[in-house]
């Protein structure tokens, strides 16, 4: 697979769109807030069904959002988002972070969410968001870290669901553990002036638990990341239909708590 040609290894599913619908600028960029003033320039990439775009773009009215992603089907979705909130600050266009469509020095802020695990040269990206970013400005990127998730309990079949993503996503191109390569990527790519951070998500109400067990119960069956899995030999369908039951089962669990980890960049310069 060339280097820059890697296949999204959600795919645009129901059950992926429920999880990136909840993603808000507080629950998923709180670390470039302090950044954000009215009347910036920004661009998002990547920016899926539009819910942190929006955020973002009412943060710095009356400057502008542009974002993008390489699905206009996604775009339509984001469209809908801004257009339900009023917004007229964001405007959408198709792109590719490897290869961005925008003059040099064009934007205050580039702003990337679990964008750089599903690309296939992240380091080539984040010299993009560098040459599109204006002086002054700052590049910020934030990516999971699979290999870093943590749970209670250890229900029998989590280590093998965690096992099989990992393997399916590096065999489309993609690296599940990006969010500890964040800052050694951002000083390939020729950032000096970096501030390395982390945060996590966690589910471990009743409700956040149930929610978070089930969309991935049902990416692990009917998802493109199902397809990708079966296709490329590198599980079952019968395999896949346990697992998703032993995500069921550990959403049901009373004491259960799932740590999300990610890594964090602000890039100047």
């Amino acid at each position: 697979m060339p280097k820059e040609t890697a296949v999204y290894t959600h795919g645009h599913h129901e059950s992926v769109l429920r999880s990136h619908r909840w993603r808000t600028a507080a629950n998923s960029a709180g670390y470039l807030l302090g950044e954000l003033r009215p009347g910036l320039a920004v661009l998002d990439v990547g920016c899926g069904p539009g819910t942190i775009t929006a955020d973002l773009a009412a943060l710095i009215a009356p400057g502008r959002v542009t974002a993008v992603d390489t699905t206009p089907g996604i775009l339509e979705q984001a469209a809908a988002v801004a257009a339900e909130r009023g917004l007229e600050n964001v405007e959408f266009a198709v792109a590719d972070v490897h290869a961005l469509d925008f003059p040099d020095d064009s934007f205050d802020v580039v702003h990337a969410h679990q964008v750089l695990q599903h690309v296939g040269d992240p380091v080539q990206a984040l010299r993009e968001m560098r040459r599109v970013c204006r002086p002054g400005g700052v590049v910020a990127a934030r990516d999971s870290d699979y290999a870093a998730m943590a749970w209670y309990p250890e229900t029998p079949g989590m280590s093998e669901w965690l096992e099989v993503y990992r393997r399916v996503a590096r065999a489309n191109g993609g690296e599940p553990d990006a969010g500890r390569k964040l800052l050694s990527w951002a000083r390939e790519a020729g950032f000096t002036d970096i501030t390395p951070t982390a945060a996590a998500w966690c589910f471990a109400t009743p409700e956040s638990r149930a929610w978070w067990s089930g969309l991935w119960a049902d990416r692990t069956t009917d998802s493109v990341y199902a397809e990708l899995a079966v296709r490329g030999g590198h599980v079952s369908t019968e395999r896949l239909t346990a697992i998703a039951a032993t995500w069921r089962a550990w959403g049901e669990e009373g004491d259960g708590w799932f740590m999300v980890p990610h890594g964090e960049v602000l890039c100047r310069g």
